[in-house]
């Protein structure tokens, strides 16, 4: 019988729940395998070249990528997908045929999941509001973009945001939405209009600094809107709270965190499992933790 050996590249690690949602659909499936997690400090890089190295020998089977190396990883596969490619981030390597690929199943993970929850439904002026700069902020931007959305990226780091702005737009087609920077400080979100959609795609509020926001202090949010934080651990978060107080209604990272993971489980297995019984496996387990 064949072992499935996965696991989850990133710093730090301690609190993944990927292992609970990977072991639950290895079980489901009725698969033999494993998935572990692999927690690489920035300056240890050279190990990333030695897991790599066994997904090229056959001693893995799959890989995740999380922060901070969803987009150092680009560089080490051997082709990317179209969506890997459009999002220039990757959570996911899988091997074909002999041929190491890079995808990203965050963006339809996203997608998936603001499904679910009956958010993705876009008007004529539908506009989003996205927190950040990096894997999980191109993700949502390039997923949203192509689904007709506006989107306003809210950055520190502008000159980063207005790369992803370029390349997504261009690889998204001319009938898609559009995509602005501006800086995330309390003057430029001040002048955010009205919005549909606030997403949070920074580490900023995740444990151990859970008492932290991304959303400046005094700007009251617009009204109406959602809020959607990437975040999932602590499962409430401080901009969650935020979000209630100001009577929008919120979600966490979790819905994505699974919808992204099923869809990698069927790059690696073959096999399509049903999100809800993964998401049923990780409520066990974070019910078991508060008892």
């Amino acid at each position: 019988m064949h072992k499935y050996r996965l696991g989850l590249i990133g710093y730090p690690l301690g609190h993944s729940l990927s292992p609970i949602l990977h072991h639950a659909a290895l079980e489901v499936c009725q698969l033999y395998g494993e998935y572990r997690l692999y927690p690489i400090p920035p300056q240890e890089k050279n190990q990333l070249l030695e897991l790599i190295v066994q997904l090229r020998n056959d001693k893995l089977d799959g890989l995740n990528i999380t922060i901070p190396y969803k987009q150092q990883m680009l560089a080490l596969v051997d082709i990317l997908s179209s969506s890997a490619q459009a999002v220039g981030a990757i959570n996911t390597i899988y091997r074909k045929d002999g041929i190491l690929v890079g995808e990203n199943t965050d963006a339809p993970g996203f997608w998936n999941d603001l499904q679910r929850l009956g958010w993705h439904e876009k008007k004529s002026s539908s506009q989003a509001l996205i927190i950040g700069s990096g894997g999980s902020a191109r993700a949502v931007t390039y997923v949203l973009a192509k689904n007709g959305w506006r989107v306003i990226l809210a950055a520190r780091h502008t000159n980063e945001a207005k790369k992803i702005t370029s390349e997504i737009i261009s690889a998204v087609s001319k009938s898609s939405g559009s995509i602005q920077v501006i800086t995330l400080d309390a003057n430029g979100l001040r002048s955010v209009p009205e919005c549909d959609l606030i997403v949070n795609a920074t580490p900023v509020g995740m444990i151990p600094d859970s008492d932290i926001s991304p959303w400046p202090g005094g700007v009251p949010f617009p009204q109406n809107a959602c809020v959607y934080d990437l975040v999932y651990n602590p499962t409430t978060t401080l901009l969650m709270r935020q979000g209630v107080q100001a009577g929008l209604r919120v979600t966490n990272g979790l819905g994505m965190l699974i919808e992204q993971a099923a869809l990698a489980f069927t790059q690696w297995t073959g096999l399509v499992v049903n999100p809800e019984l993964m998401r049923k496996a990780v409520e066990t387990h974070l019910e078991s933790e508060k008892a």
